[in-house]
């Protein structure tokens, strides 16, 4: 059997040209746009302390939106007829 040339990784693949680029070659050019499209979030170090993984976060967070949702009064409270307040 006959071995395959190794590929040298340190160089393009002979296909693409540097003229198939007219604005030039950019490191970090979608940076930005992936920075404000993606759902990663870092989490301050005291914060990774005192949960160990994904899951304990996950279920933290769940437990709270429970309980804020649980406890949660309704925003407008009703006063009363408009004849009781127009009596004031």
């Amino acid at each position: 059997m006959k071995k395959d040339k190794e590929i040298n990784k340190d160089e393009m693949r002979p296909l693409y040209k540097r003229s198939d680029f007219p604005g030039g070659l950019v490191r970090g050019k979608y940076s930005k746009q992936l920075k404000e499209s993606s759902n990663v979030i870092v989490l301050r170090p005291e914060v990774v302390k005192a949960f160990p993984n994904e899951d304990a976060v996950n279920n933290a967070l769940l437990s709270l939106i429970d309980i804020a949702q649980k406890t949660t009064r309704p925003t407008s409270r009703s006063t009363g007829s408009p004849k009781n307040r127009a009596s004031r």
